[in-house]
């Protein structure tokens, strides 16, 4: 990591959960891709089951369901964003794209600047 780097992460509570955050949105995204909760968590790196717990803690947090899942076969099966989670996707990527604009505040290069490039030893 370089000096002062800033890292934020953007995450959304809804109790003792995160309705959404980083990890949530690019699930969210590949689901709208790949048309499965299978196949965007195998895409991410997850199993099905981790995937779908994410999903299920978005719906449950959320007023709107944001992952709806098609039963039956042939091509309406898998899953698919609603219009409330293609909303919600798009208005949390907003907001990450205005938390990144920090970096640019003098308050954000002041503290930057008064960081040592590593740790002092302990004691």
């Amino acid at each position: 990591m370089q000096v002062g780097a800033l890292k934020l992460k953007l995450q959304l509570a809804c109790g003792d959960s995160f309705a959404l955050g980083p990890g949530k949105a690019d699930l969210l995204d590949a689901i709208a891709r790949d048309g499965s909760i299978s196949a965007a968590g195998r895409a991410l790196g997850m199993s099905y089951r981790r995937a779908w717990l994410l999903v299920d803690e978005m719906n449950r947090c959320f007023a709107m369901p944001l992952v709806e899942t098609l039963r039956g076969g042939g091509r309406e099966r898998g899953a698919r964003l609603t219009a409330a989670g293609t909303a919600m996707l798009a208005d949390y990527r907003e907001l990450e794209a205005v938390t990144a604009t920090v970096a640019d505040h003098p308050a954000y290069r002041r503290l930057a600047a008064a960081l040592r490039d590593v740790p002092l030893d302990p004691g």
